[in-house]
């Protein structure tokens, strides 16, 4: 067979092989160092090895990867490219990824810490009281607390003392007996059945311009010594006449500008011996609108004295009680 054919459509003989460059058409290069066209023809099938003749075609020689000498637009599809853009472009989004996370979750303890501030800020500050007190009255007032407190813990010592004496045996015993017996007393004065005596104050009334002291003033004077504290009293008359007061006396208004004790007839001027703290229940007396400024009102007078020690030795007959009954 000829090195050339003919083309069946025109006529025109056409070359067995592509030209080489170095000599004409059809003719192989005539250089030394020309590679093999076959190698370099992307188009030319391999072919396969002849199995009969049992002989393995040979190495042709390192194989070239157009793809990695080619750019990224050296390549027909641009697969190298594609394959390569994804890695470049993963790494930055993981560290915007992360980075975003830590500031998301720092910024929600920032807006944690601020919200439990205001929320301690607003509590501690929205007590009007103690927010418009003076640092003078904050100190006093702290200071009562402390002095109450101190009282209160003594009554606690004191009354677990009591506790253990009175669990303990035979002083047990004999501490129940010093307590009823103590206890007896103090209903005793309260009762008017025992005589009194302490710190106290003498209160004397005198009619003036013709007016006696009526009953309701004294009275009065009474239940104010009472509120104020007193703990014993008794009234006595000109005469001498003396009648204990406790919480059943009764006062009337008798003839002659006297006056009536539990039907005791008393006249003027008239003495309440009290005991009890004797600034306390001289203040509840000389208050405005008291008894005090009531008698002088009336045209009359009081005289108040403080006692280191009075007695109230008047006493009351027992009462005989009729329908209460103790609660056992």
């Amino acid at each position: 067979m000829s090195d050339e054919q003919t083309d069946t459509g025109t006529g025109w003989p056409q070359p067995a092989g592509p030209a080489r460059p170095g000599g004409p058409a059809g003719e192989p290069d005539p250089r030394p160092d020309a590679p093999d066209p076959d190698e370099l023809s992307p188009l030319a099938p391999a072919e396969p090895p002849d199995e009969d003749s049992g002989v393995s075609p040979g190495d042709d020689g390192e194989t070239v990867d157009l793809r990695a000498v080619s750019g990224p637009g050296g390549s027909r599809d641009g697969s190298a490219a594609l394959a390569e853009e994804p890695v470049v472009a993963a790494a930055p989004a993981v560290g915007r990824m992360r980075f975003s996370t830590a500031g998301v979750m720092i910024a929600a303890l920032l807006a944690l810490l601020g919200f439990t501030l205001a929320v301690q800020l607003k509590t501690t500050s929205t007590d009007p009281t103690l927010g418009a007190t003076r640092q003078e009255d904050l100190v006093r007032i702290l200071s009562d607390l402390d002095a109450r407190e101190n009282r209160l813990q003594q009554d606690i010592r004191a009354l677990e003392d009591s506790e253990r004496q009175l669990r303990s045996g035979e002083q047990g015993r004999q501490a129940a007996l010093d307590e009823a017996t103590r206890r007896a007393d103090e209903l005793g004065i309260l009762a008017g059945t025992l005589p009194a005596t302490g710190p106290g104050l003498t209160v004397r009334f005198d009619g003036g311009g013709g007016k006696p002291i009526s009953a309701n003033r004294v009275l009065d004077a009474v239940q104010e010594l009472r509120g104020a504290g007193a703990e014993a009293l008794q009234i006595s008359g000109g005469d001498r006449a003396t009648a204990r007061i406790i919480a059943s006396t009764y006062f009337l208004d008798g003839d002659n500008g006297s006056l009536v004790v539990e039907g005791r007839r008393l006249v003027a001027p008239y003495t309440i011996t009290v005991i009890g703290d004797p600034a306390t229940m001289r203040t509840a007396l000389n208050i405005p609108g008291g008894v005090v400024a009531l008698v002088q009102g009336d045209g009359g007078n009081v005289t108040v004295e403080e006692r280191g020690v009075v007695e109230v030795s008047a006493l009351h007959g027992p009462i005989k009680l009729e329908h209460a009954r103790p609660v056992s």
